[in-house]
């Protein structure tokens, strides 16, 4: 339809009922305007991921973990709905303090932070850390995790969260609240796009001092990621925020198009939930139609949806929405195909190097 005819659906006077559903708030968010449309545009178009079997990438950005977040990862996980995960380090960092019951609580954001220190409590925002009981008791079962007995032979990020997944499976007080031990469980890749910024490197200091080596091959998992999106029918991605996460999953197509000359075309859907500006030239609030000119996407006009909003505030809508409306879907499990996925690319690239 031509956007500058005077057309389109008809703008309700809003009724809320006492009895209404998640599904029926979406579709009112999706009947107004303004990012409250946004919202449900990006609700059914998660929806619509989901029943056209996409493979689904979340990427989460910034420390959503520390606010629980991660059960809700877990959950979609469980359900089939995302399929794989680029995320930060401290969103992996913190989220095994849930498996390991290491405390974290609510706080204050009004607060003086010297005093804070001198109580040795850390401050993410309003929520509250302890130094001692959560931090560093977090950092010793890093570093055996990670020590002497971590093979020295190149790894990627999702080996490195995958054994992180099996290990607080097996000793974890509470494996249960972790998504980390799920992605384990349903065979998720989760990889770390910036795991040197994070409290996961700097554990690995203690024994780097050591001379023990450790050997990131984190061209082999690019290349795996962009894999996974060239074996993938449908591919699309679900955004948390942006930085280096949502980059990570993006460049897939420039991979694939650019640099090996395959004519992918890069991803079918992504939703977009950030608060970031796009004025300022910053790829967190890049657009996602400026994305097409670097094939990035498959469609300038269509399969996306930016919201403007509170990733706290609207994620939770979008996954109960779909968790409300959308059967279980079975697990594609593609840790446990990554190898292939990467043969199968290879082979093609070697066979046709300029395609």
């Amino acid at each position: 339809m031509d956007p500058h005819e005077f057309h389109g659906k008809d703008i309700p006077h809003i009724k809320l009922d006492p009895d209404m559903t998640i599904e029926d708030l979406v579709d009112v968010f999706a009947s107004t305007g303004y990012n409250g449309r946004q919202l449900g545009d990006a609700a059914k178009l998660y929806a619509q991921m989901i029943e056209e079997d996409a493979t689904i990438c979340l990427t989460v950005s910034g420390a959503m973990t520390p606010v629980g977040f991660g059960g809700i990862i877990k959950t979609l996980i469980e359900r089939g709905f995302v399929d794989w995960i680029i995320t930060t380090g401290a969103n992996v960092y913190h989220e095994d303090h849930f498996a390991w019951g290491l405390p974290v609580k609510q706080g204050s954001f009004d607060v003086d932070d010297m005093k804070l220190y001198e109580n040795e409590i850390v401050r993410i925002r309003d929520v509250y850390i302890k130094f001692h009981e959560t931090l560093e008791a977090e950092d010793e079962l890093i570093q055996k995790m990670f020590g002497e007995d971590f093979p020295d032979k190149p790894f990627t990020t999702a080996e490195f969260c995958n054994l992180m997944g099996k290990i607080s499976k097996e000793k974890a007080k509470h494996p249960e609240k972790s998504f980390i031990t799920s992605a384990y469980e349903y065979d998720v890749p989760v990889y770390i796009s910036t795991i040197k910024d994070s409290s996961l490197a700097l554990n690995l200091v203690v024994h780097r001092l050591k001379d023990k080596i450790y050997n990131l091959d984190f061209v082999r998992e690019i290349i795996e990621q962009a894999s996974i999106l060239y074996d993938s029918k449908k591919s699309g991605i679900l955004e948390l925020g942006g930085g280096v996460p949502k980059n990570t999953a993006q460049q897939t197509g420039p991979l694939l198009d650019q640099i090996l000359k395959r004519d992918d075309g890069g991803q079918d859907y992504i939703i977009q939930i950030t608060d970031a500006r796009p004025d300022t030239g910053g790829l967190s609030g890049a657009t996602l139609q400026e994305g097409k000119s670097w094939g990035k996407v498959q469609d300038a006009h269509n399969g996306m949806v930016t919201v403007y909003a509170d990733a706290t505030i609207a994620f939770p809508i979008l996954a109960l929405y779909v968790l409300s409306n959308q059967k279980k879907r079975e697990p594609k499990r593609l840790y446990k195909k990554l190898d292939k996925l990467y043969e199968k690319l290879r082979d093609d690239y070697l066979k046709n190097p300029s395609n």
